[in-house]
């Protein structure tokens, strides 16, 4: 799906609608030292077989995907709902 770069929305903290830049979310980056980190890191330590099923089929032919929107005047990201698509691109003009 294309979506254009900027779009027209209502920004909650100018209280008005402003022109928002749009941009694909993307996770960060894993935390070596988060709990569940650690805890997966001791159950796949030694010899033997994976703790945990792999998934082998999948119910979902796609994932939901999540476009931040950016306030110009006041810098404000808004998350906006996410939606099932297979691909994501953003037009820059």
């Amino acid at each position: 799906m294309n979506i254009k770069g900027e779009l027209n929305k209502y920004c909650p903290r100018c209280h008005k609608h402003t022109v928002h830049t749009v941009s694909a979310y993307k996770a960060g980056k894993r935390r070596s030292q988060a709990e569940g980190e650690r805890r997966m890191k001791r159950k796949t330590r030694g010899y033997g077989s994976f703790p945990k099923n792999i998934q082998k089929r999948f119910a979902k032919t796609t994932k939901k995907t999540v476009i931040k929107l950016k306030c110009k005047e006041c810098e404000h990201v808004i998350q906006s709902k996410s939606m099932r698509l297979k691909k994501v691109e953003v037009q820059r003009v």
